[in-house]
């Protein structure tokens, strides 16, 4: 995992490397630079997979070639068992198998990884910029006189002096004779015929099986851990990894109560970990290292949305403790999304059901996955999602709505997730109730769901609320909360231009259509305003 800076079309070391100092924290192991006629690629380093040899940027064919990449390829070992006849390596990295493949096939090679990733090749006087399927890993970009930047982070594109940011499509390529190109995109919902229960229950176990295991990837002197909150989703993620990792580092945040009484996670997680046999670790955070914790979230999160801030602060003190044991963690993000988790999804109809499961597939990758990119690499920490592998997803989108969303025979209550509780019931993953425990919302879970609304009521007067949402009608500040993380936002991202182009995520329950990026055969990158 790591950060990327480059840019195209003009020789600016000085604002590649002011970038890459402003990324440090995506990449404390290393660092380089390559300087070629009329471009910079650089890269920052946390070494993960080829910790000897795995330096970037990977040069070939008298360094006329070369690529930067972030991210993980889980399948780049049979990738090169393929390439290894025709192609030379001087690495065992997972970045250098995208080179040769794109050697080979060019860049609809791209459609042959799986993992997550974000990377840019040089060939020649070619360029090709990619996003994985999903957009786990981030990508941003931007013009001066022309020229083009790019990088993984906001905060760092803004540092080139570009008039707008833009945010790089995620499941797209480009290149300059073709512009952006969309190689992947969420499969629509096939569910026409019966489904055997017994059938899909056995998919789903073996399809995320498979998911979590290989997302174990990473050199014997790394690390491997696992968030375990005692919700379904990051249990059954750590159950599964401690399969193959013994005393699996297992990790949960919350509060005490004024009472003492401690969070609900708290108490689930020990269940969950004292039954896969993980060693456990807890923080206990307090109201007043909450809101220490606030505005330096707010300004890594490079968002001012209440959902999402609230979400990434327990999401930022888990981070912390793991990063003192393990380089790589999993995560439970993307089953919610996948097997219909939220609770005001019990209220659509199964045609809706559809389309909204579909849709926040699609904007994943400026909400969940941004906030646990940002909140990871932080402290320097890869974050890794299995439910988000896109066999799953394909197996999810034929899989009836009736079946994710099931009423209970016994209560009359609507089960989210069912299916997938389902499908590991009797298996001895986790206990029965870790496995059927109601969904509650991270912050719910944490014991810190109103805090950020509290501070907002002490610390913003309604007169300064109603001044910043009118001097700033371009935001969407639908409460105090909301204006308040804006004041804050601001404070760290004050460019007008970078607000009003990269569109600041705001909305309900992480879902809201967002306008995508579009290319143009003229070679540039542009955004297009139309929704799709």
């Amino acid at each position: 995992m790591c950060g990327i800076a480059g840019c195209w079309g003009i020789q600016d070391t000085k604002t590649i490397n002011l970038m890459l100092d402003a990324m440090t924290h995506r990449g404390p192991d290393d660092r380089g630079i390559h300087i070629a006629s009329g471009s910079v690629f650089g890269h920052t380093r946390l070494s993960i997979v080829d910790v000897a040899t795995g330096h970037q940027p990977i040069l070939t064919n008298s360094d006329r070639s070369g690529i930067i990449c972030n991210g993980e390829i889980y399948n780049f070992r049979e990738l090169r068992q393929k390439l290894i006849p025709r192609h030379q390596f001087s690495t065992q990295s997972d970045t250098e198998v995208i080179l040769n493949l794109y050697r080979e096939k060019g860049p609809e090679g791209v459609k042959e990884l799986d993992g997550m990733f974000a990377f840019a090749i040089f060939d020649g006087d070619n360029l090709m910029l990619a996003r994985d399927p999903i957009g786990i890993k981030p990508l941003y970009y931007g013009y001066v006189n022309d020229k083009l930047y790019f990088t993984s982070e906001l905060g760092a594109m803004t540092l080139a002096g570009v008039d707008q940011v833009h945010e790089f499509p995620a499941g797209h390529y480009y290149t300059p004779e073709q512009g952006l190109v969309k190689y992947y995109e969420a499969p629509l919902f096939q569910h026409h015929r019966p489904v055997d229960i017994e059938e899909t229950c056995r998919l789903i176990r073996e399809t995320f099986i498979r998911a979590v295991k290989k997302r174990l990837l990473a050199d014997k002197t790394i690390h491997v851990g696992s968030f375990c909150s005692g919700g379904l989703d990051s249990s059954l993620v750590a159950a599964i990894a401690a399969e193959e990792i013994p005393h699996l580092h297992t990790f949960a945040v919350g509060m005490r109560d004024e009472s003492g009484k401690e969070s609900d996670d708290l108490k689930a997680s020990r269940i969950a970990a004292k039954h896969i046999g993980s060693t456990h670790h807890e923080l206990i955070f307090t109201e007043e290292e909450y809101y220490q914790a606030l505005p330096i979230v707010i300004r890594k999160l490079e968002s001012y949305d209440p959902s999402l801030v609230r979400c990434a602060v327990p999401c930022y003190f888990t981070c912390k403790l793991a990063a003192d044991y393990v380089t790589v963690v999993l995560t439970g993000e993307g089953a919610d999304e996948i097997f219909a988790g939220y609770h005001y999804m019990k209220h659509f109809t199964t045609n809706r059901l559809d389309q909204e499961a579909r849709r926040c597939i699609n904007n994943l990758h400026n909400i969940n996955l941004q906030r646990a990119d940002r909140m990871g690499m932080y402290f320097s920490l890869e974050l890794r999602v299995p439910f988000l592998d896109i066999s799953l997803i394909e197996l999810a989108m034929q899989i009836p709505p009736e079946l994710k969303i099931r009423e209970s025979k016994e209560t009359g209550d609507k089960i989210e997730k069912w299916i997938l509780r389902k499908a590991f019931e009797d298996t001895g993953y986790l206990p029965r109730e870790i496995l059927w425990r109601y969904k509650v919302q991270y912050t719910q879970g944490a014991g810190c769901e109103s805090l950020g609304e509290k501070l907002a009521e002490a610390e913003l007067s309604d007169a300064e609320e109603q001044r910043i949402k009118a001097a700033n009608p371009q935001a969407v500040l639908n409460s105090k909360e909301a204006a308040y993380y804006y004041k804050i936002f601001r404070h760290f991202h004050p460019q007008d231009s970078v607000l009003s182009s990269i569109g600041i995520w705001t909305g309900f329950d992480f879902a809201e259509e967002r306008a995508p990026v579009s290319g143009t055969m003229d070679g540039k990158l542009k955004h297009n305003p139309q929704p799709q």
